[in-house]
C-alpha cells in the first residue's frame, strides 16, 4: 500500500495477495541477501544544534477492545489459573513495566465510539453484555472497565488517555465520565466511584473527543465534526485541579483537507491537540513478506515522515495553532492476517518480525527527528493486535512473548527526554540509512537503522561540537527478514552487545542489513 488507511477499511484494500507471499519463506528472506554487499554510508551529528525535548510520550501505547488485545491478553481474570495481578496477566505487567510505558490509551479505536462508560463500572456480574459490533460482533461482558483501565495504568506507572464516544453519544455523557473519574469528593458522581473501589480521584488529564471520526468513528465531513466537538468541549470541564488536555479527531494519514475543515469549522475554539493516524500496509502475511513488498512498506515510512511535516504546517497557519499539539495516536504496520491466526487467537492477531522491528525503528528515528513538531504517539496496538509488543496464545494460553518490536522500543529508550539534535545522512529517503540522534549534558544516543534487505552498511559517524568517548552499542538483528519470536522460540531475536570504535569526534560500526541498533557515548 502507498497511501494510509483507515482500520475498518484496510483488510479489504489489501485482499489481494500476489502469489509470491505463498512461497517459502527463507526463498525470499535467506536466499535472496545471500550475497548482499557492503557500501560505506557517512553521517554528521550536529551535537550543538537543537531540534526539540524527544517527550517519552512519543513512546507511547494503545489498548483497545478488538481480538485479544484486552481479554486473554492484558486481563485474563481475577479467577484465571494463569499467573495474574488481581486480573492482569502478570507476565504482561512486568515486560510492561521493564520496557516502561509513559502513556496509554483507552478503548479505542473504533471501539471507543460505540462505548458507554457506565457498562464497564459497578460489580462484574452486574455490568451489562454488549456486542462489540466493529470487531467480530462477539459479546463483551465488561469486565474490563474504567477502574481496570485505571488500576493497568497504575501498575505501569503509565499516564492514562481515554478516548470518549462522540459518534454514538451526547456531551452529557463525556461531561459527566470526567467528572466521575476527576472530581475529588462530594458529587453523586465522585461518590459512586468511591463506592466502587476507588475513593481517590484517578486525575485523567488526556481525554479523546472521538475517534477517526471521518470514518468508523461517524462518517463525518470535518465541518460536521467541528461543531460537535465545540458541542462537547464546552462541557469537558477541569474538575479537581486536573487540567484537561483535548485531543480533536484530525485526519486519516496527509488529508490536509480535512485538517483544514476540522480547524476552519472550530473557529476559536482551539483543543490542546489534534490527533492524526497513519497506518503502513503490507500486501503480504506478516512471516512471509516478499521483497519486493518488504521495501514498498519500508518505503512509506519517507510518507510518514513528510505527513507530520505537512500536518504541523497546517496547524501552524492558524492563529494559536503553533498551540495545538499533533498526536500520532494510531501508526504502525498492518499486514494481512491468516484466517486460522485470527480463529485461534482474535481478530487482528499479528506477528511480529525483524521487518516489523526495522519499521519501528525507522518511526521512532523519525519521532526523534520531528521532535518538534510532535505531542505524542501511539503504536498500535500494546499485545496481540498488529503491531503489538507482546503476543499471547489466548485467554487460557500461558505463553507471553516480547516481540521484536518491543525491542525495537527497548533500544530506544535510552532518547527519552533528551533533546534531539540535527543529523545529517547520505541517501536519506526513501530507503536509505535512517539516523536520530538526542543529547543531554553528558551523554549522547544514536540510533541507526538500516533498512536495506541487501547491502550490509560501514557507517562512519561524525559528531559536531563534541568529543565522544565510552561507546556502547546494541544491535537487533536478524539475517531472515521474516524471523520472530515464537511461543517455542521467544528469544530468537532479541538485542545483543554490538563493537564500535570512538575516538574523539567520531564512532563507526557496521550496520548489517535490515537491523536497528543504538549507541550510547559520553560526550563533552
Amino acid at each position: 500500500m502507498s497511501r494510509p488507511l483507515s482500520r475498518r477499511n484496510f483488510i479489504s484494500a489489501a485482499a489481494a495477495v500476489s502469489a509470491t507471499a505463498l512461497l517459502p519463506k527463507r526463498l525470499f528472506s535467506v536466499a535472496s541477501t545471500a550475497n548482499a554487499s557492503s557500501v560505506t554510508r557517512r553521517v554528521t551529528v550536529r551535537a550543538d544544534s537543537e531540534v526539540g525535548v524527544v517527550r517519552p510520550e512519543f513512546h507511547g501505547h494503545f489498548v483497545e477492545h478488538l481480538g485479544s488485545c484486552v481479554y486473554g491478553g492484558l486481563w485474563v481474570g481475577k479467577n484465571s489459573r494463569l499467573p495474574n495481578i488481581v486480573g492482569y496477566r502478570k507476565q504482561a505487567v512486568e515486560y510492561l513495566k521493564d520496557l516502561g510505558v509513559p502513556v496509554l490509551r483507552w478503548p479505542g479505536g473504533c471501539f471507543a465510539d460505540d462505548y458507554h462508560w457506565r457498562d464497564g463500572i459497578g460489580p462484574a456480574a452486574k455490568r451489562p453484555r454488549r456486542v462489540n459490533i466493529h470487531w467480530g460482533d462477539y459479546v463483551e461482558d465488561g469486565s474490563f472497565g474504567t477502574h481496570e483501565f485505571i488500576g493497568l495504568c497504575r501498575l505501569l506507572g503509565a499516564q492514562p488517555y481515554l478516548a470518549g464516544n462522540v459518534g454514538s453519544s451526547t456531551p452529557h455523557e463525556l461531561r459527566d465520565w470526567i467528572e466521575y473519574c476527576n472530581y475529588p469528593s462530594g458529587s453523586t458522581l465522585s461518590d459512586e466511584r468511591a463506592a466502587n473501589g476507588s475513593p481517590e480521584p484517578f486525575r485523567v488529564r488526556y481525554w479523546g473527543v472521538g475517534n477517526e471520526s471521518w470514518g468508523c468513528g461517524g462518517n463525518m465531513r470535518p465541518e460536521e465534526y467541528a461543531r460537535l466537538y465545540r458541542d462537547f468541549a464546552v462541557y469537558c470541564r477541569e474538575f479537581g485541579g486536573t487540567e484537561l488536555f483535548l485531543v480533536a479527531s484530525g485526519p486519516s494519514g496527509d488529508d490536509t483537507r480535512w485538517s483544514r475543515g476540522l480547524m476552519d469549522g472550530l473557529g476559536w475554539e482551539r483543543p490542546q491537540g489534534v490527533s492524526m493516524h497513519y497506518y503502513t500496509g503490507g500486501e503480504d502475511l506478516s512471516t512471509s513478506f516478499s521483497r519486493d513488498h518488504l521495501n514498498e512498506q519500508l518505503a512509506i515510512y519517507a510518507k510518514v515522515e513528510e505527513s507530520i511535516i505537512h500536518q504541523r504546517a497546517v496547524l501552524d497557519s492558524y492563529e494559536h495553532g503553533g498551540d495545538v499539539g499533533l498526536v500520532l495516536d494510531e501508526w504502525g504496520v498492518w499486514d494481512r492476517i491468516p484466517e486460522e491466526d485470527e480463529k485461534r487467537y482474535g481478530k487482528l492477531w499479528q506477528q511480529s518480525t525483524m521487518r516489523s522491528a526495522v519499521a519501528a525503528g525507522l518511526g521512532l528515528n523519525i519521532f526523534n527527528r520531528q521532535a518538534d513538531k510532535l505531542y505524542m504517539c501511539n503504536i498500535a496496538q500494546m499485545v496481540n493486535v498488529l503491531q503489538s509488543l507482546l503476543v499471547t496464545d489466548g485467554p487460557e494460553g500461558e505463553h507471553c512473548v516480547r516481540t521484536t518490536t518491543y525491542y525495537a522500543f527497548s533500544l530506544f529508550k535510552p532518547h527519552r527526554a533528551k533533546t534531539a539534535v540535527r543529523v545529517e545522512a547520505e541517501a536519506p529517503a526513501p530507503l536509505g540509512l535512517s539516523v536520530s540522534a538526542s543529547r543531554s549534558d553528558k551523554e549522547l544516543v544514536v540510533t541507526f537503522v538500516n533498512p536495506h534487505h541487501d547491502s550490509d552498511l560501514q557507517v562512519e559517524c561524525a559528531i559536531k561540537e563534541g568529543n565522544v568517548s565510552d561507546g556502547k552499542a546494541q544491535i537487533l538483528h536478524d539475517p531472515d527478514w521474516n524471523a520472530f519470536n515464537s511461543f517455542d522460540n521467544p528469544d530468537r531475536v532479541v538485542p545483543k552487545q554490538h563493537p564500535i570504535s570512538t575516538k574523539e569526534s567520531r564512532v563507526e560500526l557496521e550496520l548489517p542489513r535490515l537491523s536497528v541498533a543504538t549507541v550510547v557515548m559520553s560526550i563533552r
